[in-house]
């Protein structure tokens, strides 16, 4: 994907190798550690990023989420939000597109 690439909805992410995504029981988040640090995420930056498992593509990921996090009126907001995260995440390395 180039730098200037928007998500596609067949996109499949994963979870950069250089970040380790887990729970973080004293943080009561989801974090991913890096050598130089930590990132915290907030709940529903989590739910997206434990998802990213390199198996499932955006749009799976938007239905998984509109089911859980949603209701039809906010449907199109969570996906503009969910799609935007994605490209974010992407740009800082947190996440990368399966090879």
């Amino acid at each position: 994907m180039a730098a200037d690439a928007r998500v596609q909805l067949d996109d499949c992410f994963e979870i950069n190798p250089m970040y380790l995504f887990r729970w973080e029981e004293t943080q009561d988040s989801h974090v991913l550690l890096y050598p130089e640090g930590v990132v915290k995420l907030n709940e529903g930056a989590g739910a997206i990023l434990s998802r990213c498992t390199g198996d499932k593509p955006v749009a799976r990921i938007i239905e998984e989420l509109k089911e859980i996090y949603s209701d039809p009126e906010s449907n199109a907001t969570l996906e503009k939000s969910l799609l935007e995260f994605l490209e974010v995440s992407h740009a800082r390395g947190w996440i990368k597109l399966k090879s």
